[in-house]
């Protein structure tokens, strides 16, 4: 492995049937003061969110409801839960739901007492938090982000035309994290097959850098193989308890920094993919399943031997009379076929992307230098343009 490095996580993980009674313990580590973020109402419709108010209760909480946090995040929403916490004196943020609800909290909780403009110090200059931090706190129901394990924070900034992701250090990951596979059981099939893609990309960008033989990278294909074989089972059967379950934990596992380590990484996927969202606002797992394919054909030859080790030790790729460019291939191919198994897009044009507004998602993609090949403007374009 190259370099040195310090690995930390400071996230406990309650995980299981039973977990959620886990946060009468953690509760009693706080204030009186609980802010309650959430989405758009599924929580209420499924009984998680009775379930979380009567032990907020029991427990002698104040109440804060911060509703409506949406998919992708903006800005606006981000200031308005910041003043909301402020003017309450939130003592925790609770976030239940996905990713998404759980970036969105993490990012209040570095905002709240921020003395100059949150979006400029985080999002734009990319500087630490150097105010008080609110604790949160998550209730996952939606796998796929990671960020019940990680600091990132993903905001969407409309008026600019982008979506920025900030990674904060340890203090601003959650505290503590409940994982109860069966509150991802109502979440409709189109968003658990984009969590499902979203995991497998998380590790691809991880993967996918550095020739070295790293560690990170066995575990890295025993996460996609795990992933592989549970998501077959779940998209035929979504209430299959032990896949959801093997699901949840590889997703968790896929972005709290361990695979990382040692490693550069690239993410310029993901890139491309937030640029997607903030001229569409399209899934997020969607928008990186419509251009994986065309931006690891597009730079197979760049990273050649890992993606011929990708088709063989994750897809099983026989390589008997084929040529390195053969298997990486048919690594890619078989991978599409998995793809198209689980019933993800696999066309941009299908998320809202026209040959139109290419050129403002390609200035909106920011251009990184972590994987095998450092992307031009006019390569983002072609691979949007492959991709459609």
């Amino acid at each position: 492995m190259n370099g040195n490095f310090t690995y930390y996580n400071p996230t406990k993980l309650y995980f299981g049937e039973d977990s959620l009674q886990y946060l009468h313990k953690e509760l009693k580590n706080y204030g009186p003061t609980v802010m309650l973020s959430y989405g758009g109402g599924s929580i209420k419709r499924n009984g998680i969110y009775d379930a979380v108010v009567a032990i907020l209760k029991e427990e002698g909480k104040t109440i804060v409801e911060d509703a409506g946090v949406m998919p992708n995040p903006t800005v606006e929403k981000l200031y308005e839960g910041a003043r909301k916490a402020r003017e309450h004196n939130v003592d925790l943020i609770l976030a239940v739901g996905g990713g998404s609800t759980i970036d969105y909290a993490k990012g209040v909780s570095v905002s709240a007492w921020c003395e100059e403009d949150p979006w400029e110090k985080y999002y734009n200059r990319m500087e630490e938090a150097s105010c008080k931090v609110i604790p949160v706190g998550s209730v996952l129901t939606m796998v796929g982000t990671g960020s019940e394990m990680n600091g990132g924070s993903v905001i969407s900034n409309h008026q600019l035309g982008v979506k920025v992701g900030k990674v904060f250090g340890a203090y601003a990951f959650p505290k503590f994290t409940i994982l109860n596979p069966r509150f991802t059981f109502t979440v409709p099939q189109y968003q658990m097959v984009a969590g499902f893609f979203d995991i497998m990309s998380h590790i691809l960008e991880q993967y996918f850098s550095d020739t070295d033989d790293n560690t990170s990278d066995y575990l890295s294909e025993g996460l996609m193989r795990s992933l592989i074989h549970s998501s077959r089972i779940a998209v035929k059967n979504p209430q299959d308890y032990e896949a959801r379950s093997n699901i949840m934990w590889t997703a968790t596992w896929a972005l709290n920094t361990l695979i990382a380590k040692g490693k550069r990484t690239d993410w310029e996927v993901h890139m491309i993919g937030h640029a997607i969202s903030s001229v569409t606002d399209a899934t997020h797992g969607m928008t990186l399943a419509s251009v994986s394919l065309p931006y690891y054909r597009h730079i197979l030859h760049d990273g050649l031997p890992k993606f011929v080790r990708f088709a063989r030790e994750v897809w099983n790729v026989c390589a008997d009379g084929k040529s390195d460019e053969q298997i990486a291939l048919e690594g890619l191919s078989t991978m599409e076929g998995w793809m198209k198994e689980l019933g993800l897009v696999l066309h941009s044009s299908e998320l809202g992307v026209t040959e139109t507004n290419i050129p403002a998602i390609a200035d909106a993609t920011f251009l990184l230098d972590g994987g095998y090949r450092t992307l031009t403007r006019e390569e983002v374009i072609a691979i949007l343009s492959e991709s459609m």
